[in-house]
């Protein structure tokens, strides 16, 4: 009897461990989200070109010169 309670507890371990992860996998499946076209945020070191830290350390590195 105990060989068979024990398969019987693994069996439903299985399947609600699926039941879980087809319902995460449906949750993430419907969540939208909101993408950025390219044209919108540059790549690379574009992107901090604008940030003014960034301006300000170029000003700060002609006026050294």
């Amino acid at each position: 009897m105990d060989g068979y309670e024990d398969r019987g507890d693994r069996v439903r371990s299985f399947v609600l461990g699926g039941l879980l992860g087809a319902s995460a996998a449906l949750a993430a499946g419907r969540r939208r989200r909101r993408r950025r076209s390219r044209a919108d945020t540059p790549a690379g070191l574009a992107a901090f070109e604008d940030a003014p830290c960034h301006r300000e350390l170029v000003e700060r590195e002609r006026t050294a010169k």
